[in-house]
């Protein structure tokens, strides 16, 4: 069989229903679904700081029987006079997977083009897949389903906001990028996740007016304002994003039962204030630990033999 990476979210385009359904089978299961990758080792490249991914991914693969090995990118060959396609070729023949948490896309994409195991991707500059995974599996649990939901995405139009537009477009729920003008989110992915929603009778809308993209908002989702490797001042990115800033008031438009998501970490009283976090409608942390069963479906997956 063909091995398969999860680089972008358009990797699980066939099979994401499915991979949130065995996520939440998975949960459900935890403790009591064997070990089924007993014997796999998933090496771990770090080249930016980590909480929920390296944890969930060391757990997930513990609990599924296998092994987790941790290496920083600052300490090993690849980037210090060693190329990725060498660096692809030799961990394909020690391991059984490599998750990969990297500053640039296209160096993700040159190892997964030269391994011969599973490249998983832990965060780019580009896309965060398992995060936007992670996502879906929440929205699942609190609101049922996909289909007719709206959810609006506010702030910087990152990573994280490309893999949402994907990750929406997929499932058939409606999505609002509302960013300011001069941090939208990527031009072709918005494209493309444009014509997979229409596909699937959802819709992918851009936005710079926060309090009318927030009405009938089913979910508000945000993510900090200044991203790692993001130079942007602190005074300058309040000055752009101050509007877009998830609090009571934002909240107040949206649906009755709106969900409040952030993938963490949070600075708190910047993008998102402590009384919108720690409030009732905020699933920030049942979606942190989502990362844990999104990540487990995903490896699963993609190495079981």
């Amino acid at each position: 069989m063909a091995k398969r990476d999860i680089i972008s979210v358009l990797d699980m385009k066939d099979d994401m229903p499915e991979l949130v359904d065995l996520a939440i089978k998975l949960k459900k299961e935890r403790g009591h679904h064997g070990d089924p990758l007993k014997g796999k080792t998933l090496a771990m490249i770090f080249e930016k700081p980590s909480t929920r991914t390296r944890i969930s991914f060391d757990v997930a693969i513990s609990e599924l029987g296998g092994h987790a090995l941790y290496i920083e990118a600052t300490k090993m060959q690849m980037g210090h006079g060693e190329t990725v396609e060498d660096t692809a070729h030799v961990m394909s023949r020690f391991v059984h997977g490599i998750m990969y948490r990297a500053f640039n896309y296209k160096v993700m994409d040159r190892l997964g083009e030269n391994a011969s195991v599973p490249v998983i991707s832990g965060l780019d500059d580009l896309e965060h897949p398992c995060q936007a995974l992670a996502d879906m599996v929440t929205i699942k649990e609190k609101k049922g389903g996909f289909r007719g939901k709206k959810l609006v995405y506010l702030g910087d139009g990152n990573n994280v906001c490309n893999s949402l537009l994907y990750a929406c477009a997929i499932m058939g729920m409606d999505m609002v990028a509302c960013c300011p003008a001069t941090r939208m989110p990527n031009a072709e992915i918005m494209l493309n996740a444009s014509r997979i929603a229409d596909a699937n009778g959802s819709k992918i809308i851009a936005s710079h007016e926060p309090k009318e993209a927030c009405k009938d908002a089913d979910v508000l989702y945000t993510d900090t304002w200044i991203s790692m490797g993001d130079d942007t001042p602190l005074e300058e990115a309040v000055r752009i994003f101050h509007d877009y800033q998830i609090n009571s008031e934002l909240l107040s438009i949206a649906k009755p039962d709106c969900i409040v998501m952030h993938c963490l970490p949070a600075h708190r009283g910047q993008e998102i204030t402590a009384e919108v976090m720690d409030g009732p409608q905020s699933v920030v942390f049942d979606e942190a630990e989502n990362r844990l069963h999104a990540q487990k479906a995903v490896l699963y997956t993609v190495m079981k033999d």
